[in-house]
């Protein structure tokens, strides 16, 4: 279901691809799309696509971790983060079956303290998503303790009506950013 609903908003938001793939590029040429190693189910690791909204020249490291981030951004990139429109192209992991739409978001390869506690709760068995429990309750402002703690409950919670809870509750948080921190 996950996945033909995924190509279903593929193919209504095409236009859209298109658009932020035209401004991309003429700001900051190719590639398009940004991919990097992600943990999946099962602790596997899988590439996770995005549209870049950094310049070409930026390390492939945690937004955090970098000195200025702000110097790496590119224009269309801050407008791409503050709306999730950086995120579209996870559509793409969810059709090869990597992702789903609610789950907890996927951890960088490289990020051992997150999946360690990640383990410990079972939180590991499930699929990542584009949304989860914990980014409607925090995203970046939330210790990974916590984090781990909502995606714990949401493993327990689990079920079609609180997926959809979560994704209407999505949308009001992209809508006015909450919990966004880079």
């Amino acid at each position: 279901m996950n996945r033909l609903f995924a190509i279903f908003i593929v193919l209504i938001l095409f236009p859209v691809f298109l658009a932020v793939a035209l401004a991309i590029f003429i700001e900051d040429g190719l590639p398009i799309f940004f991919k990097q190693k992600r943990v999946g189910i099962n602790y596997t690791f899988f590439n996770i696509y995005k549209f870049r909204s950094m310049k070409k020249n930026t390390p492939n490291v945690a937004t955090h971790l970098l000195e200025n981030p702000a110097s790496y951004l590119l224009r269309i990139g801050g407008v791409l983060r503050k709306l999730s429109l950086d995120e579209l192209p996870n559509l793409i992991n969810i059709i090869k079956g990597e992702m789903v739409f609610v789950g907890p978001r996927p951890a960088l390869y490289n990020q051992d303290d997150l999946m360690a506690l990640r383990v410990a709760a079972g939180v590991d068995k499930l699929k990542p998503g584009i949304t989860g429990w914990a980014q409607i309750n925090g995203r970046d402002e939330i210790s990974i303790e916590a984090k781990v703690a909502l995606e714990k409950e949401y493993l327990v919670r689990r079920s079609v009506w609180f997926d959809l809870v979560i994704v209407v509750k999505t949308f009001t948080s992209v809508l006015f950013s909450k919990g966004v921190s880079h």
